[in-house]
């Protein structure tokens, strides 16, 4: 049947004056190329370059698989006649065909090899971005561990992350203390990579100046230098504030002139660096010094800010010259620089420990009124002037201010209200207060059942006052010396010197050395029970303990005798006191 189509064809194209045969091929391989032009564009759309693909099979083609007119003659009517001509027309076809679906085959596989390659460069190239960045999160987050698994696992696949992310991973074991981790992962930077560079040892030294380590740091600072990194000026910043710190402010300035060797860098003097040696020099007390290197701040700094002030106010408020304090906080408002919360808790903390507790609340009003929003040192500093000055009403106002503000107090402004309370036998609004803070999610401390047991014990409540130090240890808490006495001192006042013996014991098995309160309350309820064999035994103990820091033991024996009539027994206890105290002297 194929025989019959073949000469059919070549007759009908031998009028043409072509070689029929030689037409039907042409024809042939121009069909089969196109379909096989077509079936390549349709698998490989995504390609890169497809004209030259086209370019490629084109030639081809023209070479190998065309039978050109040329090639035989219209006279020669041997070709392809017989049978023996056709099957090795045929077989050339099929050669041809062959080879060139095979090149077909081969491109393709080609053409997909560098797809992949390239899908998988991207993919490598997002992957790495994707846990560099997971890794610095979590660094950030303080997740180090997770952090470290991470990095591992890139290192074991052959990826090494930069320096910018190894930089975290460091500032992340100095935050929790770890300096030798973080000191172990710049060696292996400088080992196996990457190059560690400034900020890596900026951070390293600031840690271990962080932890008092000064030592460490200059060593890293030479250390620094001998792997060919130059210190910038955040190292100049960081070891200065460190040595000025110790007090070494002749060290710090020597140090800064050999960290600044440029000329250019030298003659501008940096606005940190200047500040961290002002604060230093009013931390010194050296104000002459101070003020003298304000005015070269002024004169060759560019431009002093906020901080700056804050440390010369700051100075001044240490220094008890409040006249000067506000001064320049006056200074700042005409040279156009607002105070921070920094400067008016600076100003109000002077003003409390001054106990000028009205002017410290009406700078609290104008810092509002500025609207500067107080922090927690803000109202704990007034809260505590308050309650120090027995402002109960006002204490416990600042205390909603800080509720409606959404900000939640720490344990320690609720112990001050709550110990006041106490204080003023106001049980109902010290558990109150109590109350309140469970229900912000704040949750009592020792200090905290310390207040409510003077509460208690002040309202003539002892079981009360029991009951509270049960709970305490069924919460987790361990009661201290304070608990201990508190309740000593409230059994001796009802007459229980047993149970007061009782909760002794108790205190000392539980690891705390009694002090001076402990033993005074002890003989004092001794006395109250006319113990006073108990009483003198007790008395001689706190002597040779060397406890002996007050009179009131001594007076509550002195008395106890002369109630009782015997004025031998309370004068050898004054000559006993005596002794004591001549003895404790060297001269």
């Amino acid at each position: 049947m194929a025989e019959t189509v073949v000469f059919f064809v070549a007759a009908a194209a031998a009028a043409a004056g072509e070689p029929p045969l030689s037409r039907f091929f042409n024809r042939t391989f121009l069909s089969v190329k196109q379909h096989l032009l077509a079936h390549i564009f349709r698998l490989q759309n995504d390609a890169v370059a497809p004209a030259r693909i086209c370019r490629d099979v084109d030639a081809a083609f023209g070479k190998k698989c065309e039978v050109n007119a040329g090639d035989c003659s219209p006279n020669d009517r041997g070709f392809g006649a017989d049978d023996n001509g056709r099957h090795a027309v045929f077989n050339a076809l099929d050669t041809m065909l062959k080879d060139s679906l095979e090149r077909l085959k081969i491109m393709r596989e080609n053409l997909c090899l560098v797809k992949i390659g390239l899908t998988m460069g991207y993919a490598r190239e997002s992957k790495y971005a994707e846990n560099t960045a997971t890794i610095r999160s979590l660094c950030l987050d303080g997740k180090l561990g997770a952090a470290f698994w991470l990095q591992r696992k890139m290192v074991q696949k052959g990826v090494v992350p930069d320096a910018f992310t190894h930089n975290h991973i460091v500032n992340g074991l100095c935050k929790i203390g770890l300096l030798e981790k973080a000191d172990w992962v710049v060696k292996e930077m400088l080992e196996f990579g990457p190059r560690p560079n400034c900020a890596t040892y900026n951070t390293l030294i600031k840690g271990y100046c962080a932890v008092n380590s000064v030592d460490k740091a200059l060593y890293l600072f030479s250390a620094m230098a001998n792997a060919g990194i130059l210190p910038n000026r955040v190292t100049c910043n960081v070891l200065v504030h460190a040595l000025c710190e110790k007090g070494f402010v002749k060290e710090a300035k020597r140090m800064l002139e050999a960290i600044l060797k440029d000329n250019d860098e030298k003659d501008i003097p940096d606005l940190v660096t200047s500040t961290i040696f002002m604060d230093s020099y009013f931390k010194n007390g050296a104000i002459v010094q101070a003020l003298s290197h304000w005015s070269h701040m002024l004169q060759n700094c560019t431009k002093v800010d906020v901080v700056a002030y804050n440390v010369l106010i700051n100075g001044f408020c240490k220094s008890l010259q409040m006249h000067l304090a506000y001064g320049y906080a006056c200074e700042m408002f005409k040279k156009g620089l607002l105070p921070d919360v920094f400067t008016y808790n600076i100003l109000i903390g002077a003003l409390c420990k001054e106990g000028k507790i009205s002017e410290a609340c009406y700078t609290l009003g104008v810092m509002s009124n500025m609207g500067i929003m107080p922090d927690q040192i803000t109202y704990q500093t007034v809260i505590r002037g308050l309650c120090f000055d027995g402002e109960i009403v006002r204490a416990k106002n600042l205390l909603s201010c800080m509720l409606n503000n959404l900000m939640v107090p720490k344990p320690l402004i609720w112990n001050l209200i709550i110990d006041l309370y106490g204080r003023y036998n106001d049980l109902s609004n010290a558990f109150l207060t109590r109350d309140q803070m469970l229900a912000f999610g704040v949750l009592p401390n020792v200090f905290t059942y310390n207040a409510l047991i003077l509460a208690q014990v002040k309202s003539e409540n002892f079981y009360g006052a029991c009951s509270l130090k049960e709970e305490m240890i069924s919460k987790g808490l361990c009661p201290d010396v304070v608990t201990y006495n508190l309740l000593i001192g409230a059994a001796c006042n009802l007459g229980r010197p047993d149970f007061a013996l009782q909760l002794h014991k108790e205190m000392v098995q539980r690891g705390y050395e009694p002090d001076s309160i402990t033993l005074t309350e002890l003989v004092r309820g001794f006395c109250i029970r006319s113990n006073m064999k108990e009483a003198e035994e007790l008395y001689a103990k706190i002597l040779k303990s060397g406890l002996l820091n007050d009179h009131v033991p001594v007076q509550i024996l002195f008395n106890k005798f002369c109630k009782l009539e015997e004025p031998v027994r309370a004068f050898n206890i004054y000559q006993d006191l005596l002794e004591s105290k001549k003895a404790s002297r060297p001269y």
